[in-house]
């Protein structure tokens, strides 16, 4: 389903934010993909520098992030905030790369194509530049729904997120894991990534809450959702959740559509949607989980029954991983994409 064709030309990559948790999958989807890479470029900030990260069964070390580290590179890959994409960007499109950026810096640019490829690849012949990676939850939302969208028209969505540690970075892993085991031992929790007990506990996503009554997650998931389904006013309601997960996000949607689509039709078009793993076992009550959808590149959907609230309504659930479809794999896809051209 993910098959690349591998041309003979080769592209060099640089990976900004190369050390964190997402800059370190990029590095592992391009071996993974068999990316054909020429220089792949490792830049964080200075306190990096001298770190090592294995590509290919060699050795790259991490080098400083500045102006002047994008010659001669082709696809840049940037995974360190909004702050450093909007201060380093513009010099590595100077420089010639094509800016591919994790972060919420450009997304809502009119200008920038904010792109999930089993979505919107036509999105991409319009980058001036830089193409934007959408939020983690609206990226993993985005793929299962939208072949239902095509088939049934959606109308409205409600979407609840379980989201993992993984999406406040590295951190917060190695903070859920330490509270475990304080936990466990029966020691005083600390905290520091985040401002409540990440471990058997769960909170409302840690972002601001703006004057429409909805944390900066939920805004993210329901303008970004819009603009990649060329749909600008489409009904969105999401609650945004902090879970104590390691690794990958899971969803609870309900979908409003045009037509009536049956548990059945969803299923079969779910079966053949690129980017999707049916995980729908009734009998066996299998459906998708964050451990299982850890480390793969589809997203796992399952749990898919009528809403019997409304006739036109669907409800399902989904997991994926946030590390990957979430960020890395999405962005080396758009990379993957470009260099097919």
């Amino acid at each position: 389903m993910h098959g690349f064709a591998i041309s003979m030309k080769t592209y060099n990559i640089a990976i900004v934010g190369a050390t964190g948790a997402v800059g370190v999958e990029i590095l592992r989807t391009l071996e993974r993909r068999q990316f054909p890479t020429g220089t792949v470029r490792l830049l964080a900030s200075a306190r990096s520098v001298g770190k090592t990260l294995t590509y290919r069964g060699e050795s790259l070390q991490v080098e400083e992030l500045t102006e002047n580290s994008f010659n001669d590179i082709h696809y840049a890959i940037f995974s360190a905030g909004a702050t450093r994409s909007r201060q380093f960007a513009p010099a590595a499109i100077k420089a010639g790369a094509v800016v591919i950026d994790n972060s919420s810096a450009f997304r809502m640019q009119e200008d920038v194509p904010l792109v999930v490829p089993e979505i919107n690849p036509g999105d991409l012949k319009k980058h001036k530049g830089i193409v934007a990676n959408p939020n983690c939850s609206a990226a993993i939302l985005g793929v299962p729904l939208w072949p239902l969208h095509e088939a049934a028209t959606i109308e409205r969505i409600i979407v609840s997120t379980y989201q993992s540690a993984s999406g406040a970075g590295a951190q917060a892993m190695a903070e859920l894991e330490s509270q475990a085991k304080q936990f466990a031992k029966g020691e005083p929790i600390t905290k520091s990534v985040f401002p409540h007990q990440i471990a058997f506990n769960l909170f409302s996503h840690n972002t601001k809450v703006a004057e429409n009554g909805y944390n900066e997650e939920e805004n993210k998931v329901t303008e970004e959702i819009r603009k990649m389904f060329h749909v600008p006013n489409l009904p969105i309601c999401a609650t945004c959740i902090r879970v104590p997960v390691f690794r990958a996000h899971s969803e609870s949607v309900v979908i409003e559509t045009k037509r009536p689509l049956s548990p059945e039709e969803a299923r079969a078009i779910l079966a053949k949607a690129p980017g999707v793993k049916l995980v729908d076992d009734v009998t066996n009550n299998h459906f998708p989980m964050p451990i299982e959808a850890s480390g793969d590149l589809d997203v796992h959907v399952g749990r898919i029954r009528k809403d019997n609230s409304h006739p036109n309504s669907l409800a399902l659930f989904i997991s994926g991983d946030q590390l990957l479809k979430g960020a890395a794999w999405n962005a080396v896809q758009i990379a993957e994409y470009l260099a097919k051209g």
